[in-house]
Parts: structure tokens; sequence; C-alpha cells
């Protein structure tokens, strides 16, 4: 037998590449006052270099309804233009060209989704949060909306007990004693 059959596992890791590779073609990072997606901004860099794909940041600011939507908000547009230097600065970092931009609106969900359309975006790519004030609260309104009405892929970042996913710690193995 010159070419035996295919398992079952190498079967799927052949379709989730070729799933991958139909799937990243623009990455959109969402940032807002409650997301906080910087972990996620590493992932997304390594991602789009190894793809290819565009990378787009993007800070909703959510605008009480009680403001007309064109409401000046400096100082939520200062914390916002922090965290895209950030972002650029971490995809610049890993190779990769980054677009971005400061969106106001009246709910985060809105917003993304509509950028998504927009954009024609593959991923959305985000940080969580939870909400109420105990560890086992659901995650926010705004990712539930966006993970259940998004038209592509969305990948949500829960940041571990200790936030070590991709710091420099993690990378050094842990001395045995």
């Amino acid at each position: 037998m010159l070419h035996p059959p295919s398992s079952n596992a190498e079967v799927a890791a052949e379709q989730a590449e070729a799933a991958l590779q139909e799937m990243v073609g623009s990455i959109i990072v969402v940032f807002a006052e409650e997301i906080r997606s910087e972990h996620m901004m590493v992932l997304a860099a390594r991602l789009a270099r190894r793809e290819s794909a565009e990378l787009f940041a993007v800070y909703i600011i959510e605008v009480p309804l009680i403001l007309p939507e064109s409401a000046s908000t400096p100082e939520e547009d200062r914390a916002a233009l922090g965290v895209l230097a950030t972002a650029e600065a971490i995809a610049r970092n890993n190779g990769v060209p980054i677009r971005s931009e400061i969106i106001h609106a009246r709910q985060i969900s809105a917003a993304v989704l509509d950028l998504a359309k927009r954009e024609g975006a593959h991923l959305i790519v985000m940080g969580s949060y939870r909400e109420g004030k105990y560890t086992g609260a659901p995650l926010g309104r705004a990712i539930e909306s966006i993970a259940t009405h998004a038209k592509c892929d969305v990948l949500i970042g829960v940041p571990g007990q200790l936030g070590t996913m991709l710091s420099a710690e993690s990378k050094v193995p842990a001395e045995r004693s």
C-alpha cells in the first residue's frame, strides 16, 4: 500500500488548515472602555503576519443617549488614542501594517457589526469583560451580541487567572526544585 488512508484526525487537521486560509483575510480587533483587547492584539498581529491578512484596530466610544451622537468626548478620545497607539506599536513590532479608527456610537455591538459588514471582515478579535460584581458573571452583553449576530468568525480572549497567555514569563520554563 503506497498511500495509506488518512486518519480522521489528519483529515480534520487538513480541513481546519483550509478553513483558516479562507477565514483570515481581514481581522478587526475591537477595543472599548470595557473591552480590553491588548493581549488579543498580539495574537491578532501574529496571525495577520502569518496569513498576510489585513489588520484593523478600532476603538468604540459609547455615547450616552442624553448626548448627541456627534458630541465631543475629549477624555474618551484621548484614552482611545492611547490604546490605538499601543495596538499600532504591537503591529509594528510584529511587522504587520495596520489601520486604526475611533468610532462614536450608541451601542458597541451595533457599531462593531456595522463595521464588520462594511469592511467585509473575516474575523473579529476582542478581549472580554464580565458584567456584575461576582466572578461567575456571564460575558458582557455587547460581546454576547457581537458573537451571536456576527456574519464572520469571532475570537474572544478571556485572560487567564494570572494573565500570562503571551507574556515573556510564560516562555521561560519554570525551574524545578
